[in-house]
């Protein structure tokens, strides 16, 4: 699956006609740069994907009450396909697992580790979104991580998904994949990039060299 990091309508948009997007992924700082009213803003992002795909949406508390109040708000006026997002901090532990339980459908993120992964899943989270770049930026290996978190899920039968995030080109993207990843949350900029090659162009542009050579500026209506 391939889904969309950002709150931008403009992108999303773009994004829904020409690509096969899965879903959007938000967090505080993406929402904040929109300086839009935050629950208008996420209704408009629900309204441009409709409700079958997947709206990953961040609490910002961090104390367990807090995040079990701000995940019922967000689940019961959002709607459709969402997803609530909660770091793998020990109280956001504690609220996954009292959430999925109420079958509130929670993405652990904030993930550096395996470690806080196969946590993340025992609590009941239906995604996990490792940090592929900022694990990297530690002088570690996000794509490791993917790896390993892949090996624990397949070793413990556990049905929670990966959700890798935090990309900063096109290469990470595919050896997240070819690690075990069962998704990704991309930038509109990247996903661009994925379909981008400059041979792609070069053939095509030497295909209506050749039509034109023989047909003219004819159309298909000459075939």
């Amino acid at each position: 699956m391939i889904l969309l990091d950002t709150a931008n309508l403009d992108e999303i948009c773009n994004a829904i006609d020409l690509y096969p997007i899965d879903g959007v992924t938000t967090n505080p700082t993406i929402l904040v740069k929109e300086k839009k009213d935050f629950l208008k803003h996420i209704k408009d992002i629900r309204s441009l994907i409709g409700n079958e795909r997947m709206l990953h949406v961040q609490v910002v508390g961090t104390k367990y009450q807090d995040i079990i109040d701000e995940a019922y708000y967000l689940n019961e006026n959002i709607g459709g396909n969402v997803y609530i997002k909660i770091p793998v901090l020990p109280e956001g532990i504690k609220a996954m697992k009292y959430l999925s339980e109420k079958n509130i459908k929670v993405t652990a993120t904030a993930v550096f580790t395996s470690q806080q992964a196969l946590i993340a899943a025992k609590a009941g989270a239906k995604f996990v979104a490792p940090y592929i770049n900022r694990i990297d930026n530690i002088s570690s290996s996000g794509i490791d991580v993917v790896g390993e978190i892949a090996k624990i899920y397949k070793m413990f039968s556990l049905d929670t998904k990966i959700l890798a995030a935090s990309f900063k080109n096109v290469d990470q993207v595919k050896k997240a994949f070819l690690a075990g990843s069962d998704s990704v949350t991309i930038s509109y900029d990247i996903l661009e990039h994925m379909v981008y090659h400059p041979s792609t162009i070069e053939s095509v542009n030497q295909f209506i060299k050749d039509w034109k050579g023989l047909y003219g500026d004819t159309k298909t209506n000459s075939l």
